[in-house]
């Protein structure tokens, strides 16, 4: 059987020369590769008592609705401003130029449940982390993040030096 990193297609000089950019596409093209992504990103969860499923826009909902879904749990998601029709309580968070909005539903969370966070990529952490304050904000204690990807020399782990975070590949550049 393959490892889920052979899966990855890596693309250099994209979208700038000098960047390797790690292309998820190939792994859910392949159905043995998304399910070892499933199941991998799924076995770092395996220990941790959890509530809820959260998903980051958009691919943290490709990644974690399958993971919610076979782990009988509720899904809640996090998305862009403007995206979700009830009332909602919102972060922004810095980008490379300039900034950005998340959003999710005010009643997603209650108070005391204990939450994991899935996406598919920790570059810097700026959104993962503004979920995260969002869950907290709501009275969630985030228990677990988890990525199928890091790009370890962007930092984005010391963002997130509070929290319980796992990846599933670890990339030491950008």
């Amino acid at each position: 059987m393959k490892k889920i990193e052979e899966y990855v297609r890596s693309i250099p000089d994209f979208p700038e020369p000098g960047i390797i950019f790690r292309d998820v596409t190939s792994i859910l093209q392949d159905a043995d590769g998304l399910q070892l992504a499933i199941d991998s990103m799924q076995d770092c969860l395996k220990d941790v008592d959890v509530d809820v499923i959260v998903g980051a826009e958009s691919r943290g909902f490709i990644f974690g609705m399958p993971i919610a879904y076979n782990m009988h749990k509720p899904f809640v998601l996090v998305r862009k401003k403007g995206k979700l029709p009830c009332e909602t309580i919102s972060r922004e968070y810095d980008l490379e130029y300039g900034t950005a909005t998340i959003e999710m539903h005010k009643d997603s969370i209650k108070p005391g449940q204990k939450v994991a966070i899935i996406d598919d990529l920790i570059a810097t952490g700026g959104t993962i982390e503004a979920a995260a304050k969002m869950i907290e904000e709501l009275g969630g204690e985030v228990v677990k993040i988890v990525f199928l990807m890091e790009l370890a020399g962007l930092n984005g782990r010391e963002k997130l030096a509070g929290y319980d975070v796992s990846s599933v590949i670890c990339y030491e550049g950008k």
